[in-house]
Order: structure tokens, then sequence, then C-alpha cells
């Protein structure tokens, strides 16, 4: 199991670390603009692995690998009594996201109905996102998941400030 902690900036533009366990630097987050929903994730050595960003006019969420080919969409699921999302990662299969409709604890699960991931946010309400990582999953980078993690987030935000898909 890999565990990492990273965290959004207050207007989410900027470099961000990526911490392990340890506290130690296991990468960085680079939000690219206050005005957009774009983000790289750099591992620990400085080498872009993904990017994340909205599609445009759009409410899901893209997943990029280092060379800029599209390796998974995040998407939202309409529900009612809880969060819910799901992930697309094309043959390496579909991921539901779901977290109970108040809480901060978000668990990922494979086509089998397996928990392969876990986050949660773990700033109050007058933080900027910050969330822990707990990543079980053979198939999903954890760098790859902390980009679906940051488009959640994302998603989350344009939900909180009444953001259509024309904000986006």
């Amino acid at each position: 199991m890999t565990e990492l902690f990273f965290k959004d900036n207050f207007f989410s533009a900027g470099y961000t670390q990526i911490m392990d366990r340890q506290e130690q630097a296991a990468g960085s987050l680079d939000l690219k603009s206050a005005f957009g929903s774009s983000l790289d994730v750099y591992n620990g050595i400085g080498e872009l692995i993904c990017s994340g960003k909205f599609r445009f006019f759009s409410r899901k969420w893209e997943v990029s690998n280092g060379s800029g080919n599209a390796i998974g969409v995040l998407r939202e699921r309409i529900s009612f009594l809880a969060k819910k999302y799901e992930y697309d990662a094309g043959e390496r299969g579909v991921y539901d996201i779901t977290s109970p409709a108040f809480s901060k604890e978000y668990t990922v699960y494979d086509q089998g109905g397996q928990r392969v991931a876990l986050f949660d946010q773990t700033s109050s309400w007058l933080q900027s996102g910050a969330f822990r990582l707990q990543n079980h999953s053979t198939l999903l980078d954890s760098y790859e998941l902390i980009a679906v993690v940051m488009g959640v987030h994302a998603i989350r935000k344009h939900h909180q400030n009444g953001g259509s898909p024309a904000s986006l």
C-alpha cells in the first residue's frame, strides 16, 4: 500500500508538495491557474507523470499521462444520498468512487466491487483542500489517483461555487 499526502492551494494556483507517510517529499502538484482547473503531477525526481483538466465545456475531468495521452476520464454520477463518481481508466477498468452524503472519506472500488483505494479530505472548511490517499491498486498509479482526487475536488468546488459547464 502507498500512502501520500497532498493539498490544494488557497487560490488553486502554484506548486504544492506531495509527501509520504514519513513526511518526505514524494513529488509535487503544479496547480496551473486560479482561473481554470488544470494541474500537473510530478514524481519525486521531477518527472511529469500525469495531468488533469476539465474537457472543454464539460463536467468531465480528463487524466493524461506524461506524454499528453488520455488515460482516464472522471465523471460525476447522480445520487441523492451519497457522492458518487466514476473513473473510466480504459482497458484497466471502470472504478466507482463513493462517499456518504456528509463524509469527507471516499472509497474507490474496481469492477468486482473490491476496494482498491481510499482518500479523505483532511482539511477543515476554512482551509484549502488537503488529502490523504491510500492506494492498494496494482493497476492505478498513485500519481494518477492524485489527479483523480483533485478532479473530484475540482468538481465539488464548481458545485459549491454554482459553476456551470460553461465556467469550466
